[in-house]
């Protein structure tokens, strides 16, 4: 039964791969326009291939002299950005060479090709018209240097496991199961190994990778930031899936031309929740520094060093602030709390710390620490002096009375002479240097009502920020509708350079909750001891606000700004209050995210203001097992979003353009969107819409969705 079920896929196969080229070829040449008339609708029409030499699909190709390859179009051609969109799947490892040729290009394949291996380049969107840079997406030429044609489907999609959103232009690498190790403790299969099969992922995270065997796969999905179509930890977002997949046996699917993006797109069949993976880092001192007389900096190859000791000959220990910086602490200041004249040009000591051998184990080592430096006056100090002498001068000669004009006040401390303050957002205050003195007793802030020239005084408090020396909050309960003037006298902070500030006077308003909106946020259905981070993100998924920790329970977002927002929920299962990246090494999956969305599958919420607006998250629903059935509706919700955004953009264009009198030519170029999506669903509805197949049932159905010129 499943060798004829097998026969049966084949034969299916090699009839979809027919239609897709036979459908492709038809459209183009029944939509194309070469030219458009003037004063018509703008050519929008790619290329159209109208012959290839040797045929696509051809078979036993010479593995030491392949033949030339060439593709003419309806029109002439350019080539955009080939290093970037053309790819070879196996890769080669000598690119090809793709020169303009008449009205096509000339294709010369310079590597060595491997016996009996289905080869397939691809230009991505490299092809386009000469005139208007139409791109033909998609384009494909397939050859063999056996005797059959490789001819298995198989589709996916490439999602960011943080934001909850579609990876685009990934890379698909196919493993055969059988060419390589089987993980256990640890996978190194994208460094030691080359795939087999390549494919790439359109904008909307989709691929369709063709030109399988009918075998086990190791899959993996990498985004290629450097464009080497190498995979590099800590640079590349990766996905990897905990299975072996085998085309022959994965369920039917469907393929479409979206005539809105111009490109295939189908359902998928594989879920890949990428994530940027740590690279494993030797722990050493990298290098060390003094930038000025009272500060060094001591840079580490890994994050989170561990340093057992810090010693100065000449500063006692008390006298040097130890202060970890950046977001893995892997780069370490140290501030000197002395005067600068009793500072050294160079300052000797040693550090003992946590260092990998050759081995990978941490071992503690004592190097050798020689931090150097000198005052060098500037130009501008240089030129302000003599200045200052000649004038100086100037005024002995004549008799008068000489007085050393006042410097400026080097202390600097970045704190906001106004603004609004709330719940939410307190007053923040950074220093270029540590301070080691803070007399906050004599600060003072009181509360001013429209008219009030004495104010009421006001309790506040200051928090230090806990990953850096230089920040504070001042803190308060602030009331709506009134102002608060703070003042800071001269001499309440003192720095480690020896500096106090001048006196800072500041005026902040309360914020209006009237001008804002609230979020109430009920959280169900949770898992016994589970833990959640509850994060209100903008349109484009900048986190605005968030809560940690939370359970099952009433959650409030308060002074929410009017507009478009989402809310993201983390699974926090270790409970450290952050998302915690994957590990492909040791093949861990991140954590997942997840973005909330309504009974229609909407996720943006559009808040007003003066408004309330209360959402119940079940976190069972939310964070369900996945499966591809999931999946499916996931983008199939996210489409219907799209699709209405556009709709309503094109609309609004409409009325906008009938208002300026352009009624007439907006009637025209609407004509084309939907003329072409009419095209595509007459011609494949004619040739085989109704076709389905276990792994490649899409190609035939593309023509058939493609009727519809808004698809999801």
């Amino acid at each position: 039964m499943r060798q004829e079920r097998n026969i049966a896929r084949r034969i299916t196969t090699a009839l979809s791969s027919l239609i897709v080229t036979l459908f492709v070829v038809a459209i183009f040449t029944k939509c194309a326009s070469t030219m458009t008339p003037t004063g018509g609708p703008k050519d929008t029409i790619p290329p159209v291939i109208v012959y290839m030499m040797p045929d696509n699909f051809t078979t036993n190709i010479d593995t030491l002299h392949p033949p030339k390859i060439y593709v003419e179009f309806d029109e002439y051609v350019q080539i955009k950005d080939l290093q970037k969109e053309l790819y070879t799947s196996p890769a080669m490892k000598k690119q090809p060479k793709v020169v303009r040729r008449g009205r096509g290009i000339e294709i010369t394949i310079v590597d060595t090709l491997r016996p009996d291996i289905t080869y397939a380049i691809n230009f991505g969107a490299a092809i386009r018209d000469n005139n208007e840079g139409n791109p033909l997406n998609a384009m494909r030429y397939v050859f063999s240097t056996g005797d059959t044609v490789d001819s298995m489907y198989m589709s996916g999609y490439t999602e960011d496991s943080y934001k909850a959103d579609s990876v685009s232009r990934s890379f698909i690498y196919f493993f055969a199961k059988d060419s390589v190790e089987t993980p256990r403790d640890w996978d190194s299969t994208m460094f030691k190994y080359t795939p087999q099969v390549i494919a790439r992922a359109e904008n909307n995270g989709i691929f369709i990778a063709q030109n399988l065997k009918p075998i086990e796969y190791r899959v993996y999905a990498f985004q290629d930031t450097n464009n080497n179509m190498t995979y590099e930890p800590s640079v590349d977002m990766i996905g990897f899936l905990d299975s072996t997949y085998n085309p022959a046996h994965m369920p039917d699917f469907t393929i479409w031309y979206d005539s809105l993006r111009h490109y295939p797109s189908a359902e998928p069949q594989l879920y890949f929740r990428m994530f940027t993976d740590r690279r494993f880092m030797r722990q050493t001192m990298s290098a060390h520094e003094r930038l000025d007389a009272h500060k060094a900096m001591l840079y580490f190859s890994a994050e989170h060093p561990q340093v057992r000791s810090i010693e100065f000959d000449s500063i006692p220990g008390d006298n040097v602030l130890y202060d970890p910086q950046g977001a893995g602490r892997d780069t370490v200041a140290l501030w000197f709390n002395m005067p600068a004249e009793s500072l050294p040009d160079t300052i000797r000591g040693r550090i003992t710390y946590l260092k990998h051998d050759s081995v990978g184990n941490l071992v503690p080592v004592t190097e050798k620490l020689r931090l150097a430096w000198k005052y060098v006056e500037s130009k501008e100090e240089r030129k302000e002096r003599e200045e200052m002498e000649k004038a100086r001068e100037k005024a002995l000669r004549n008799g008068e009375e000489w007085e050393e004009p006042e410097k400026e006040n080097p202390f600097k401390a970045n704190i906001a002479s106004s603004g609004e303050v709330n719940k939410d957002k307190h007053v923040d205050l950074s220093f270029d240097y540590p301070l080691i003195t803070f007399d906050s007793t004599r600060i003072t802030m009181r509360r001013m009502a429209e008219g009030d020239t004495v104010g009421t005084a006001v309790n506040f408090h200051f928090v230090h920020d806990t990953l850096n020396y230089r920040k504070y909050q001042l803190r308060a309960n602030w009331e709506a509708g009134y102002k608060y003037e703070l003042l800071i006298p001269s001499g309440v902070f003192g720095n480690v350079a020896q500096q106090q500030n001048d006196t800072i006077k500041a005026t902040y308003t309360a914020s209006d909750p009237a001008k804002y909106a609230i979020v109430n946020v009920k959280v169900v259905n949770t898992k016994p001891d589970a833990r959640y981070i509850l994060q209100l993100t903008n349109a484009q998924g900048k986190v605005q606000k968030q809560i940690l920790d939370a359970t099952a329970g009433n959650y409030k977002f308060e002074f929410v700004s009017p507009g478009d927002v989402m809310l993201r929920v983390v699974e926090d299962l270790n409970g450290n209050g952050k998302w915690d990246t994957g590990d492909m090494v040791l093949r861990r999956q991140p954590e997942r995210s997840e973005i909330y969305k309504n009974e229609e599958g909407v996720e943006t919420i559009t808040t007003k203001e003066n408004w309330e607006f209360d959402i119940e998250v079940a976190m069972d629903k939310l964070f369900a097992p996945i499966t591809m059935e999931s999946v499916v509706k996931m983008l199939n919700d996210r489409e219907d979003e799209r699709l209405k955004k556009v709709a309503k953009e094109l609309e609004e264009k409409r009325k906008k353009e009938q208002q300026q009198g352009h009624s007439h030519g907006q009637g025209s170029s609407g004509m084309g969107l939907g003329g072409m999506g009419g095209g595509l669903g007459g011609l494949g509805g004619g040739m085989g819409g109704g076709l389905r197949s276990g792994t490649s049932s899409g190609m035939g159905g593309m023509g058939g969705v493609g009727g519809n010129t808004l698809r999801r």
